[in-house]
């Protein structure tokens, strides 16, 4: 219970010898300056009366601990958000339907397995300041920056196949990603590219070249990860975008090689977070204080009512 309690004026426990000296040798007929009732503190009528006596020391101790400043230190560590700046870029468009890519539930499609998937990797980067944006036809920030994990969570869920069109315009994504990750400030930011197709040029209005201008001169590092069948999306482009952005494409043709491919980005992008500890002052002044006046109330009640003077 007084673990960490110290007093910040020990010294001041020298009135308390001030007082017992006071009560022997201070002659009654002196009269107040700072007291009113310093008189009748030292009368001998009232120190013969030993209720009276315990309530006239109770409350001149309770008073000169209160003087004293008793704290309580009380160790805490915040845990500072300067993690990285994460862009999940989602490919929604309408190959996503294809079932079978989970072995253990046949019946699901690639979305919903790459939204448990996703939202498994989001729950573990809780130092992380992550946005989404999600692909069709064209594309869309579906949460800006943020550190609330749980919200990001539950936009992903809502998420459904053709909700940004059935085509696959993979590079207006890339750039669509650097402007999420414009809006953070940190120096560490990356993007997570996954989909499952090629990209459909007729569609897709940003040139590869200009989206990777882009993410270079934000200095992002691009991640591209192909789900499915080799043939099945563009691994020759997703390459390229790993190499001109400084970082490494994967392949996955299963949802047990998905949650690997997270789990080793994961690894190599691991936040460095050093907690800070901080120490705060908790004062218990209050509670002598208190003591001390009740004391003194109740003291000086029982005084009157005795007629002593």
């Amino acid at each position: 219970m007084f673990d960490g309690v110290y007093f910040e004026y020990p010294e001041l426990l020298a009135l308390i010898i001030l007082f017992i000296f006071c009560s022997f040798f201070c002659k009654i007929r002196l009269q107040s300056i700072y007291f009113p009732h310093t008189r009748e503190f030292l009368s001998k009528s009232i120190s013969a009366s030993k209720l009276l006596f315990v309530l006239k020391w109770l409350g001149i101790v309770m008073m000169v601990l209160a003087l004293m400043s008793p704290v309580k230190e009380e160790p805490y560590e915040l845990e500072p958000k300067e993690g990285y700046e994460i862009a999940l870029i989602l490919d929604a468009s309408e190959s996503m339907t294809e079932r079978g890519f989970d072995a253990s539930d046949e019946n699901l499609n690639r979305f919903d397995v790459v939204k448990s998937i996703v939202g498994d990797f989001v729950k573990e980067r809780k130092n992380d300041n992550m946005g989404l944006v999600v692909f069709g036809a064209f594309s869309f920030i579906a949460s800006p920056l943020t550190y609330d994990t749980q919200i990001l969570n539950t936009i992903l869920s809502q998420l459904y196949i053709g909700v940004a069109g059935k085509y696959t315009a993979l590079n207006t994504s890339l750039a669509q990603g650097v402007n999420l990750l414009k809006m953070g400030k940190s120096k560490n930011k990356i993007a997570i590219l996954l989909t499952d197709g090629h990209s459909t040029k007729e569609i897709d209005k940003v040139p590869l070249r200009v989206a990777l201008e882009m993410i270079k001169k934000e200095g992002i590092k691009v991640y591209p990860i192909g789900i499915g069948l080799p043939h099945e999306y563009n691994a020759e482009a997703l390459e390229h975008i790993a190499k001109e952005s400084g970082s490494v494409a994967f392949g996955a043709t299963s949802a047990k090689e998905l949650r690997e491919v997270y789990k080793k980005i994961d690894e190599l992008e691991k936040s460095e977070i050093k907690n800070e500890s901080y120490t705060h002052k908790n004062y218990l002044y209050q509670l002598p204080l208190f003591i001390a006046f009740i004391s003194l109330m109740i003291y000086i009640y029982l005084r009157n009512k005795r007629g002593v003077l």
